[in-house]
This record gives C-alpha cells, structure tokens and sequence, in this order.
C-alpha cells in the first residue's frame, strides 16, 4: 500500500533539507547509532591525586608500581565540530543535468553535504560548511542551533540554482587558507573532483597535509564521473572537449587520446590515494552514479565498524 507523506509538517523546511531528512532517518534506523558522534578522548598526562577529590580516573596501575597515587588527565571532552568544504568550481557541474536521474558532481556534493550536516544536527554537534573554486566563496562559523542550520541549507541550494558559476578550481590557496582558519580541532570533510587548475601536484598533497595541523581528521570524498572521467568510456565517433573552466576546446576521436588520457588520471589518482595515505586521511572514491545516498552509507557503515 502506497504511504503518502504529509509535507504540511515540512512546510517549514527547504527541499534540501527535506530530502536531508529522509536520508538520514534511513541512515539511523539501519545502524542504530551514528558513527560521528564526538571524537575519542585520548590521555594527556598525569598529575597527582589530591585528597578528597574522585577516584574515578586514579590509575591504579601506576599506584601499584609507585604506591603513589596519581589522576589520568585527558584532553578535554567536546561534542564533535564537524566543517565541511564543499568544491564549487565549475568543473564540479559536470556533467550537464539530463532528467530528474542525472546530476552533476556539484549536485551529488551538495545533496552529500546536506545529508553530513543533519547528520550532525541530529547528534547535536556543530557544523560548519565552507566552499571554495578560485578562492574561499563561503565560510560559516560551526554552530549547532536551528536557525543556524537553516542558514546552511539556504546556502546549500544557492549551488543547486547556479551561484558562483564559471569559476575556476585553485584548491590549493583555497585549501592553505582554510586550514589557518581552523585553530581548533574538527572533522573536516572534502567534498571535491580535486582538480586543480595548478601545474605543481606537490603543492596540492602540501595543501592536504596542512589541513593534518592541529589534530583535525580528514575525510576526502573525491567525486567523479567514474564512468567518462576515471574510464572515459564515449562512443567512437569525433567529439569537441570543452575544459569546464577555460573553456578551452579540442577536437579528437577518443580512441586516439584514450591511453595518453587514462595514463595521466591514472597517475592522478594514485597519487592522490598514496598522499592521503601518507597523511592519515581518509580517501573516500565517490562516483556520481552511484548515489550519495549510498555512497554515505557505505562510508557510514565502513566507519561504524572501525569505531
């Protein structure tokens, strides 16, 4: 029997925050327990235990050794700061949207960033949303009230309905910046095809290790069209690339670029894996046509089991 939803009791929502809440109503109800929900508290140092006070963090481990009586310290416990930084640059809408089930990169990233942000109003965790092309276009505080939200999600479908179009991605300045901007230690997500309009690579895998400083935990989606972007499966028949952001064109059959093209994304891409290795951030692949949805989950579900 078909349910029909009652939208009077969304009347006061947005269409992105509408759709938010469904997603993540499916999200709890299928694991029970969000895995985001602050960070672990990891011990500091010692200090000496004075008469009267708990004996709840004595360790009593040390005591046995020592026979003197010390408290564990910790660092201090917070709700999770969770910002995420959302690539709008113009390479981000492709591909042209054909139909209600065919979305851009830009799309995917936003209705992904809408879902992550009433993930967090859920547990009551602030959230900030900053978005970047050529430079820093947006940046918020993280907050965790209602009204705050609101705002986000207004922001949010400002990219859905063309802001900030025709520009250009320079991740790196935009990436430098945005880590000195952030002193205190959060959940930062990237939400990006990472494609940088800047020859150095090295500069772009310094740009990510900066955002490592102060204890911050990263998480990169990288988002592609796996299909024309990572495979470049098209038709053999002559076709015009149009660059998104320069609009530079050239005219080639794709059977004649094919092998250059996929060696160079290739190397990209592995590189891209290796850096974030390296720098203890978490690489997450999310192709477009799979769904946010269930790109999310899975994530959600892989992080569940790991914490």
């Amino acid at each position: 029997m078909a349910i029909n939803i009652d939208r009077k009791k969304y009347q006061n929502l947005t269409h992105l925050e509408f759709l938010a809440n469904q997603v993540v109503e499916g999200f709890i109800t299928g694991l029970h327990k969000s895995p985001f929900h602050g960070f672990s508290v990891e011990f500091a140092e010692h200090r000496l235990y004075n008469t009267g006070e708990s004996t709840r963090h004595l360790d009593w481990k040390l005591y046995a050794r020592t026979e003197k009586l010390f408290v564990k310290r910790y660092e201090e416990e917070t709700n999770l700061r969770c910002r995420i930084l959302l690539d709008t640059s113009e390479s981000m809408r492709y591909p042209e949207p054909k139909g209600d089930d065919k979305h851009s990169k830009l799309t995917f990233a936003t209705y992904a960033s809408a879902a992550l942000t009433e993930l967090m109003r859920r547990q009551r965790d602030a959230v900030g949303l900053t978005s970047f092309s050529d430079q820093v276009d947006f940046h918020s505080p993280a907050k965790s009230t209602k009204s705050h939200h609101k705002f986000l999600f207004s922001q949010m479908e400002s990219y859905l309905e063309g802001a900030n179009a025709t520009k250009s991605t320079h991740a790196v300045d935009a990436l430098n910046e945005i880590a000195e901007r952030l002193p205190r230690r959060s959940l930062i997500v990237i939400l990006s095809d990472m494609f940088d309009n800047s020859e150095k690579q090295d500069e772009l895998f310094s740009a990510l290790q900066h955002l490592k400083f102060n204890k911050h935990e990263v998480v990169l989606f990288h988002i592609t069209d796996r299909n024309t972007e990572l495979d470049f499966n098209f038709e053999n028949r002559p076709y015009t690339f149009i660059d998104a952001e320069s609009g530079e064109q050239v005219k080639a059959h794709p059977s004649e670029i094919r092998d250059t093209y996929l060696e160079q994304m290739n190397a990209f891409l592995k590189g891209l894996e290796l850096k974030c290795g390296q720098y203890g951030i978490d690489f997450v692949p999310a192709d477009i046509t799979e769904g946010f949805n269930h790109v999310l989950l899975r994530y959600i579900t892989k992080r569940k089991k790991l914490f």
